[in-house]
This record gives C-alpha cells, sequence and structure tokens, in this order.
C-alpha cells in the first residue's frame, strides 16, 4: 500500500496537551508541513513567547528559543540580522503580539524585517483564563468581560494585519481561518507564501490565523467552530490584506 500521508518531520513524537478543540495543533502541523516542504528544518530557529505558543518548543523538531511576553519580533530581528542565512518565525498569540508587544510588532514590521510571524487570533487571553484581550469582539463575554466587550468602555478590537497594511515595510499579510478543510488548505497556502517571502529575502510577512479557543470561550468544539464561522470572522474578514510580493513592487 502507498503511503500517502505521515507526520512531518519537522513536528516531534509527542502528545500535545492544548485543550480539546484548539486549534494549535493543527497550526503547528501546517507550519511543519511548509517548513519540510521548502527543506528549511536544518536551518530554521522559531521564536516562542508567553501564552500557549510557549509550548512550541515541546512539539517542534528544530530550534525554538523563548522570548519574554511580546518580545518575539525584537528577539527574531536580532537572530535574523546575525544569522541571516536562517530562516527565522515567530508564532505569537493575540494578547502577546497586540497588546504588551504592540510596540515591537510596529516596529519590526516599518523596518521591513526579513522575518515572518504566524498570529494565533483566538480573541482572548487564552493561557490565564480567557480574559478580555485586543482582539476580543465586542459584546464577547470573558472572564473580565462578563457582560461583554463594551467599545465605550474597553474599546474596539483590533485588527492587526490592517493596521500594519499602512506601513511600507509590510510586504505579505493575510488572514485565515482553520474552522473546516477548505480554510485550512487556504491556510496552509498563506503560511507557505509569507515563508517564501523571507527566502526570497523580501521582507515583512505575517500570516494571522483565526483560531477555536471552546475551553475558555464556554463552548464545545463544535460550537465553537460554528461560532468563528457565523460570528468572528464577520469582525475578522478573510483574505489576503496586503501583498506587494506577487505584484513585484
Amino acid at each position: 500500500m502507498r503511503k500517502i500521508l505521515s507526520k512531518p518531520e519537522s513536528l516531534k513524537d509527542a502528545v500535545l496537551s492544548y485543550c480539546p478543540g484548539c486549534g494549535h495543533g493543527i497550526i503547528h502541523r501546517l507550519a511543519a508541513e511548509c517548513i519540510d516542504e521548502l527543506g528549511l528544518r536544518e536551518k530554521t530557529i522559531a521564536v516562542a513567547p508567553v501564552g500557549c505558543a510557549v509550548f512550541a518548543y515541546d512539539y517542534f523538531n528544530f530550534d525554538v528559543t523563548e522570548a519574554p511576553h511580546g518580545r518575539p519580533p525584537a528577539v527574531a530581528t536580532g537572530i535574523k540580522r546575525t544569522n541571516p542565512d536562517k530562516f527565522v518565525f515567530t508564532y505569537q498569540g493575540d494578547g502577546d503580539i497586540a497588546a504588551i508587544g504592540m510596540a515591537e510588532t510596529i516596529h519590526a514590521a516599518n523596518r521591513g524585517e526579513n522575518i515572518t510571524i504566524i498570529f494565533v487570533n483566538n480573541a482572548n487571553y487564552g493561557m490565564t483564563g480567557g480574559q478580555m484581550a485586543p482582539t476580543t469582539l465586542i459584546g464577547q463575554v470573558t472572564e473580565t468581560t462578563p457582560f461583554g466587550r463594551n467599545p465605550e468602555r474597553e474599546g474596539y478590537p483590533i485588527k492587526l494585519c490592517e493596521l500594519l497594511s499602512t506601513l511600507e515595510g509590510t510586504r505579505y499579510l493575510e488572514r485565515v481561518a482553520i474552522y473546516n478543510p477548505q480554510n485550512i488548505i487556504k491556510a496552509k497556502k498563506a503560511i507557505k507564501k509569507a515563508f517564501q517571502c523571507q527566502i526570497d529575502g523580501k521582507g515583512f510577512s505575517l500570516v494571522e490565523v483565526i483560531s477555536n479557543c471552546p475551553i475558555d470561550w464556554g463552548m464545545t468544539p463544535l460550537d465553537s467552530i460554528k461560532w468563528v464561522e457565523e460570528t468572528f470572522i464577520k469582525s475578522f474578514p478573510l483574505g489576503t490584506i496586503k501583498d506587494k510580493i506577487s505584484s513585484g513592487i
């Protein structure tokens, strides 16, 4: 019998510790598959922050370093500038990248650093129990917004891709989701394109992945999928936000 599917070499043979229905496992596999297909494993250095994303070093079968909360783009910048032959990407959650790490994110993007960011957006602080994050939707109930996020009190959700698209240094920005097979396929294509952007020396790329967090959302995995499709992506529309690599600009 011909073998058509196997575990990526870039993933360790380890049991994931993520909650049932969490999207991190899918995103890990997509990144690992892209790294294998592009022949990058022996030259890859990933940067993981504080948060659920920190466990990446337990699962990726290549070098992964940990950064202080919100600082992966700064750490990745230092690694890439001193080791330009390496492939460097960060793996970050919404609280990390858009709250405590907003300055590092914006300035790395504005400088056009030749790094790649995989940004996992699950609209809350997943690791610490489901508090409101910069991406929490209007009306969404969290541990710190028990009556729903009120824009008059907590402000509006930050759409990071759209914000970064205004900067001259950004080359490729896309928002994808993983709530069904069709979107998982699109997510892999976006991640691979972002990785290729760095390989070609084009500059800063970021893929935002809308991901399920059923435990902190207080939902079953199936209900969380429906919520992503029916509610989440209406506030965070999927698609390419900026692409200066395909146009050759």
